[in-house]
């Protein structure tokens, strides 16, 4: 078998798929993609083409390594994403071609399903109370919503008991029994994160997330001094190398990487094993689409330390598409009583419509990050 060609995909709401063809009917899809940046990372998906093609797709390792390693300037979000979306290809392939789901080549399940949860709210949280009861009502045992708006470095505590107020409403709508995740989304500097992360802590949350930018890690000891809630980052992190530094300070409980960005199911697959190693629980990123669920699900399968999964269902920045458009049986993701079951057919485990994502192509999208101002004007992160 050998790889003959490579199409990508720019699809609605805001991703890219990728199809990755052979000289005989097996195919295999990933989704290499970076929310705001689909032009660059199909640009380099196709550089990478031009090694691909006449290659054995079997040789998935070597394929990794010859990417990662064939360019002296390595990392970051576009590169390791382009090579993420390879990866997911060419397992999809794999699997295809032996009749076997992904992590049955991975040493096999140690779960049956794996608990999921549902974003509510958006950008600017604002009534979430609602949203929470209506998810909790679908079936759903954990959430996760935006801490905040816009903040600088030194804020007036009125914006703390915003969020204190949106978090509080929350947990009485839905009580003890369901999970609340709060996302700083590395709005938060750290002077600010350490009083936040302290006002939160009667709400006995699931984790906080990213409560500072992933370039200041190094602040995560300081505001692991102020709160008992679990810490979690890693969105932003793209191989194990990344991962590497975070872990041995030893101030994360949760780590992130999302099989998109982070080097496909090959790298998060290793970078799992290591935060095993640190007794560090994973929870991979994914408010992406289908094919990139379908990955997650299959490293889920085999790494113990996997405790919950992102999925995209309904969030706020599905406009236009939603998760399971995409997919002829959406029944492989089918969440019950807040888990999903690991998907049983062959390769990723979900087929695509590919009548449906061709057309799609044909509107695109043009999705970018807003750019956020402070009250000053200065920039502010979203």
């Amino acid at each position: 078998m050998k790889i003959t060609r490579l199409e990508l995909f720019t699809v609605p709401p805001r991703w890219l798929f990728l199809k990755v063809s052979t000289d005989t009917d097996v195919c295999g899809w990933g989704e290499p993609i970076v929310e705001g940046a689909a032009g660059p990372v199909e640009t380099t998906v196709r550089e990478m083409g031009e090694y691909l093609v006449g290659r054995d797709p079997d040789q998935i390792e070597d394929i990794w390594q010859a990417l990662y390693r064939g360019r002296f300037y390595r990392g970051g979000p576009i590169f390791m994403s382009a090579i993420a979306g390879i990866d997911q290809a060419l397992w999809d392939i794999k699997g295809k071609r032996y009749g076997l789901p992904v992590y049955q080549m991975l040493g096999g399940p140690v779960r049956d399903k794996i608990r999921v949860y549902s974003w509510i709210g958006g950008d600017r949280p604002a009534d979430v109370a609602n949203s929470a009861r209506q998810r909790v009502a679908a079936g759903f045992r954990a959430l996760k919503m935006n801490a905040s708006e816009e903040m600088h470095y030194i804020e007036s505590f009125d914006k703390v008991e915003a969020i204190v107020e949106r978090i509080a409403s929350v947990r009485e709508a839905v009580g003890s029994g369901v999970g609340i995740a709060v996302d700083f989304h590395g709005r938060i500097h750290k002077s600010m994160a350490k009083v936040v992360a302290r006002e939160l802590e009667p709400f006995h949350l699931l984790f906080i997330e990213e409560p500072v930018l992933p370039e200041n890690n190094e602040a995560l000891r300081e505001i692991a001094n102020h709160t008992a809630v679990p810490i979690a980052t890693g969105e932003r992190m793209f191989s194990r190398w990344d991962f590497k530094t975070l872990l041995q300070q030893g101030y994360v409980d949760i780590i992130q990487p999302d099989l998109s960005h982070a080097g496909g199911i090959s790298e998060v697959r290793k970078i799992a094993a290591m935060a095993e190693a640190y007794d560090v629980a994973l929870a991979p990123h994914c408010p992406l689409g289908p094919i990139a669920l379908a990955a997650c699900l299959q490293v889920d399968a085999v790494a113990p330390n996997a405790f919950i999964q992102e999925q995209s269902l309904e969030i706020h920045y599905n406009q236009g598409n939603d998760l399971l458009d995409y997919l002829p049986d959406t029944s492989v993701f089918n969440y019950t009583s807040g888990y999903v079951g690991l998907p049983t057919e062959p390769g990723l485990g979900v087929a695509i419509n590919e009548d449906y994502v061709r057309e799609a192509a044909r509107r695109g999208h043009q999705w970018h990050s807003p750019v956020w101002r402070n009250d000053d004007g200065t920039v502010a992160e979203w």
